[in-house]
């Protein structure tokens, strides 16, 4: 099932698989990127908020999670896409996010915060 890709838009999904392919050949290595995150995903109805630097074609996304800790590391899309909040609400993209730092930048903000700022 493919009802994850509901959840981005066309021109995001394609960034963060294209960010896939470019640092597939450079995980675990010193070359290995640190991408700009490509979107911001939230739940419109409670805590919850991702921002996401690749996707791979299965769903498993990587970046930066604020479920009342931020954390580096994957995520199931298929979870994301899953979810049903208040009023059956899912989460959503937020479609006016622009970054402008790489993820490593917005981790190490998340940490000394304690979230990840809006």
């Amino acid at each position: 099932m493919d009802n994850w890709k509901k959840l981005l838009r066309s021109e995001t999904l394609e960034k963060l698989q294209a960010n896939y392919r470019e640092q597939l050949p450079h995980k675990g290595r010193k070359s290995e990127r640190d991408f700009e995150p490509v979107c911001k995903l939230f739940n419109p109805t409670g805590g919850g908020t991702w921002l996401l630097t690749e996707c791979d074609e299965d769903g498993l996304a990587f970046g930066l999670a604020d479920m009342g800790y931020p954390e580096m590391g994957y995520v199931s899309m298929d979870e994301l896409a899953e979810f049903k909040g208040l009023g059956g609400l899912g989460i959503e993209e937020d479609i006016h996010f622009k970054a402008t730092k790489p993820l490593s930048e917005y981790a190490r903000e998340a940490h000394q915060l304690g979230y990840i700022r809006p």
